[in-house]
């Protein structure tokens, strides 16, 4: 978790969220916090959590299980009792971020929720019915960007740099922590960050949750390729920064931060240089040479574990 805190003081954030009858098991939880990853709740099924990137289910005396035998199941009335405490009593005032699917919390976690969508003129207007959450623990690994520094930033020089990563290997923390180096190194560089999914900076109530740096600016809940244009015509960034790029609208917007001089730090999801060559929209992206920097995640055991760095070129930066 990102807030400084003993292990009780964690421990009462967490149970907070949950209805009643289910906190007992989380205090009794036996675990390092640290490497919670997720929790999901699935009406009439049993409680999963997702720790140090595995499946396991709660016991009732606070064991975490690889089998689903004797463990906590979970019902509506406890989903809905969940949800009241996450939204403070108040669904509608989180309106807009439902229709995205999730709510971000104090501590910047990220609640995901399904149920049933009621649209409006083809639109998503609402999730009503509620009955599967996601609770994502949001975690800040400071320094774990040290190993990328140096191939993504040369004095006072820093490179367009993609960032490229299966789901799950640490991609947002790593892009986090380089925002918040540039944003705290000696330059003085001003950074600005389109947090669509609220992942990055974790904002609550307009606050950024995790250490983002003194110079960011922040753009939450924002459509990635409208926030890229609108941070250039008012916050006069010298950085920004955007997760999970992939669509035209995206690759409209790279161009645009490139040609006004901004530089550009991005992640998407994949496995390699060739996998972006093999989809249309981000074939373009290395064929136009728009970024300097490739950096390649590929270790589901560590956050923002590189696995190659390449240049526009292709040549592999980390080889000797």
């Amino acid at each position: 978790m990102n807030i400084s805190m003993d292990d009780d003081a964690k421990k009462t954030q967490l149970c907070r969220i949950f209805a009643a009858s289910l906190r007992p098991f989380f205090w009794r939880l036996k675990c390092d916090l640290e490497r919670l990853q997720e929790i999901r709740l699935r009406v009439n099924s049993p409680l999963m959590i997702i720790y140090d990137h595995r499946e396991r289910f709660l016991s009732r005396d606070g064991q975490l299980k690889k089998d689903d035998t004797d463990v906590v199941t979970v019902d509506h009335a406890q989903i809905q009792e969940t949800m009241e405490y996450i939204s403070d009593y108040s669904l509608y005032a989180y309106e807009d971020e439902i229709r995205q699917g999730f709510i971000t919390i104090q501590g910047g976690h990220r609640v995901g929720i399904a149920g049933k969508i009621v649209l409006e003129d083809g639109k998503i207007k609402n999730i009503k019915y509620i009955s599967f959450i996601n609770i994502r623990l949001s975690h800040q690994i400071p320094g774990c960007a040290d190993p990328v520094m140096p191939y993504i930033k040369s004095g006072s020089t820093l490179y367009h740099t993609l960032i490229i990563s299966p789901p799950r290997c640490g991609k947002t923390t790593l892009l986090r922590d380089i925002v918040r180096q540039i944003s705290q190194s000696p330059d003085g560089i001003n950074v600005g960050v389109v947090d669509e999914r609220s992942e990055i900076a974790a904002c609550y109530m307009g606050v950024p949750q995790n250490d983002v740096g003194i110079r960011t600016d922040v753009l939450d809940c924002c459509p990635k390729a409208e926030g890229m244009m609108m941070l250039i015509r008012s916050m006069s960034p010298q950085v920004i920064a955007v997760d999970e790029v992939g669509s035209r609208k995206d690759l409209k917007a790279i161009e645009y931060v490139i040609n006004c001089g901004c530089k550009l730090i991005a992640t998407v999801h994949g496995s390699s240089v060739d996998d972006l060559r093999s989809r249309p929209v981000l074939r373009r992206l290395v064929e136009e040479r728009l970024f300097e920097r490739y950096v390649v995640l590929g270790d589901l055991s560590r956050a923002g574990c590189i696995g190659a760095v390449f240049d526009a070129f292709g040549c592999n930066l980390l080889r000797p």
